[in-house]
């Protein structure tokens, strides 16, 4: 028995609820007289709602396909492709709990590049036919085949290990590179994954060289086959640049480093690994480059990072499209016209999301026929922009551009199904706005507020259908946040919210169900933080140390930077409109409000490199105290008041569970995946058991959720 059946058998040993990926082969005589190749395609058995991926099991169905196919002397080459629109998305986790300990760990890195690596050195032609979906070991496979064809219509191609806490470990660190060159790999291993997991499309992937050629959708096996067997009979000859190793690949590796330290500020491990093992790729051998790999992917499967990972990927891909307390979707109304209060920024990123995602007609209303032009304007130009990019073709930027008007007249919301305002953060404002509207638009139509922190019950107090009024806070920039915080106040009725959550997830927003409560959950807990650290500065702690101590949770930025983000009069609106609610708890820093009254922007002044300093003239606005804190002492303060403002929201029902706080800050506020939420932080910490005499999850993080898989 070889030692690769030997790890695979102790691996079968380990039960656990993988879902297996079959590699039924089949014998395709291929044209131009070019021979037999054995056709490998893998499929699970199911649809693409589920993918297509690699346990144990999996892998010895590839394996026993690739043996079978190696062994006949019939066969000129090999091919693998996947079942309809889905390559395979990388490796199943769901085994992951059962693995007694880091030697099991290290022997699946071992096995999966034992099977794939076949490909490779098993002394026939190999062929990759991405047909869709190739995610890290999906995308290995691929990678460890000798050719590549990629279909125009592939998407979602990438290796997302590290967004995770985990990193390629079939291959990837040192394929990748030595395929495309440090300089790509970089961005697609390491910046792409902290980017918001962001993937490439077919002709991206082609372009950057991951693929050898782009080919069409609908007949993309058969072409496949074609240019397959055009590469065998010499027809075709693939050249691939050379690879630059000199100081292209380090220079690379270390803006890699320089990027993973904005976005985890070293407190994830796995981007810092991927980086070290593509530097080490530009001189190591295959042999070297796989064992390094499966040392690393060893390490990383037993560390708490993943384990906090897949905790959020679980929240982000199953509880955010089931959103907790939805009504029954079938009480949703049609939405055929939208209407947007306001011309401003935020009320033409809003109509610009609407007319992109609805495809209905979207009108905006202001003051003046100037603030319409330049609103409608604005929309029209994002419309361009994206045009230009090529992301849509010109008769659907048209299509777009005529569905966006503008008027000084609110009469053109007579016929609107749903008319969101997006003005001033002031209360009187917004109602004497709705009660406008009512006299305007038909009974059944939904009013809804962007508000970011105002009651939307007594927003809808004194209306005649105040049954008709949702909350529907967006988060800043709204094209890139993915949150939606609905808010039911308490005359809502199901039907307007059954409106507004079908609403949201055709404008591809991750809802979630909040009451109304004060700042709802994001600028709450966000406020609540960022007034315990200005507290401390106001005490007598410098801006550059409390930013410093709180890099330490790898948060994607310092809390003064996201202060300029907020808006420092935003940030000071809703912090006193806590302290209204919360006196006891939310304080106003009287040094913002100085910064504010002067017209400040931010506490700091950016150098031409892009470096901060503190902005002289603020320094001599502020008074600050003698009783500095500590790094250790401003992250417990901090942490501790979180604590204990989730404890009294999740009392207060302002959502149904925990996890929908963990939701909110992943995807409203970044909260780093590699922490997996803050209820589950707070409870490794400590933190919680001492603040509320509990945790926040019973089970903490002790096992993976159920059910992950096709995660790396």
């Amino acid at each position: 028995m070889s030692e690769l059946q030997a790890l695979i058998d102790e691996a079968l040993a380990i039960e656990n609820d993988e879902l297996v990926t079959l590699a039924p082969s089949r014998d395709v005589v291929l044209p131009n007289k070019a021979g037999t190749m054995a056709l490998i395609t893998l499929d699970n058995g199911h649809d693409h709602t589920k993918p297509n991926t690699f346990g144990p099991k999996g892998l010895a169905e590839l394996n026993k396909a690739i043996d079978a196919a190696l062994a006949r002397e019939d066969v000129v080459a090999i091919g693998v492709t996947g079942k309809p629109f889905i390559l395979a998305a990388g490796a199943d986790l769901s085994g992951v709990p059962k693995l007694a300990g880091r030697e099991q760990a290290l022997n699946l890195g071992k096995i999966g590049h034992g099977v794939m690596r076949k490909l490779t050195d098993g002394g026939k032609p190999s062929f990759a036919f991405v047909n869709g979906v190739a995610l890290g070991g999906g995308l290995e496979v691929a990678l460890h085949a000798q050719y590549r064809t990629i279909s125009v219509a592939a998407g979602m191609i990438s290796t997302p290990e590290v967004f995770l806490g985990l990193l390629p470990g079939w291959g990837g660190n040192f394929l990748l590179p030595n395929l495309i060159g440090g300089d790509l790999a970089v961005k697609v291993v390491v910046e792409n994954a902290l980017n918001q997991n962001k993937m490439l499309s077919g002709p991206e992937a082609v372009k950057f060289g991951i693929g050898d050629v782009l080919l069409d959708s609908a007949d993309f096996l058969e072409q496949s086959l074609l240019w397959a067997s055009k590469v065998l009979t010499g027809e075709i000859t693939v050249e691939r640049p050379e690879i630059d190793r000199g100081e292209a690949w380090d220079a690379a590796v270390a803006r890699g480093k320089g990027f993973a330290d904005l976005k985890v500020s070293g407190a994830a491990p796995a981007p810092y690994r991927a980086l070290e093992l593509i530097a080490a790729a530009k001189d190591n051998d295959r042999d070297r480059g796989f064992a390094a790999e499966d040392e690393a992917l060893a390490d990383l499967i037993m560390s708490e990072e993943l384990r906090s990972g897949l905790y959020a990927f679980d929240l982000v891909n199953k509880r955010a499209k089931r959103p907790a307390g939805a009504p029954d979707k079938s009480l949703a109304r049609p939405v055929s016209k939208v209407g947007v209060v306001g011309a401003g920024l935020m009320a033409g990123q809003l109509a610009l999301l609407f007319v992109r995602r609805l495809e209905v007609p979207v009108v905006l209303t202001d003051l003046d026929q100037e603030r319409v032009d330049r609103g409608v304007g604005y929309v029209h130009g994002e419309i361009d922009k994206l045009l230009g990019k090529g992301r849509i073709r010109p008769d659907k930027a048209n299509q777009l551009k005529a569905l966006v008007t503008g008027s000084v007249d609110r009469a053109v919301f007579a016929d609107a199904d749903f008319v969101i305002e997006a003005v001033f953060e002031e209360l009187q404002l917004k109602k004497t706005i709705f009660a406008d509207l009512e006299k305007i638009i038909r009974p059944d139509a939904i009013l809804a507020t962007n508000t970011s922190s105002l009651s939307i019950t007594e927003m809808a107090a004194g209306l005649q259908h105040p049954e008709r009024v949702v909350g529907f806070h967006f988060f800043n920039p709204v094209a890139v946040l993915p949150l939606l915080e609905i808010i039911r106040a308490d005359q809502t009725d199901d039907a307007a919210l059954a409106t507004a959550f079908a609403v949201g997830k055709k404008l591809k927003k991750s809802c979630v169900l909040v009451k109304d409560a004060p700042a709802f959950v994001v600028n709450r807990l966000l406020t609540r933080f960022l007034g315990e650290v200005s507290a401390a500065v106001d005490e007598g702690t410098p801006i550059p140390e409390a930013d410093k101590a709180l890099s330490a949770l790898g948060l994607p930025m310092p809390p003064f930077v996201l202060l300029q983000l907020v808006g420092l009069p935003v940030a000071l609106h809703v912090a006193e409109t806590m302290n209204r609610a919360y006196p006891e708890r939310f304080a106003v820093s009287a040094n913002l409000a100085k910064v504010v009254a002067a017209g400040k922007s931010s506490f700091y002044v950016w150098s031409a490199e892009g470096k901060p300093s503190v902005d002289p003239e603020v320094e001599a606005l502020v008074t600050v105290g003698d009783q500095p804190s500590t790094a250790e002492e401003l992250r417990t303060r901090v942490l501790t008041a979180l604590a204990e403002e989730i404890q009294i929201m999740l009392d207060e029902g302002v959502v149904a569970e925990a996890q929908d706080i963990d939701l909110c800050l992943l995807l409203g506020a970044g909260w780093p995946f590699h922490l997996g939420g803050i209820t589950p932080y707070l409870d490794r910490s400590g933190i919680a058991e001492k603040v509320n005499g509990k945790p926040f999850l019973p089970e903490g993080l002790a096992s993976l959720p159920k059910g992950l898989a096709g995660l790396a």
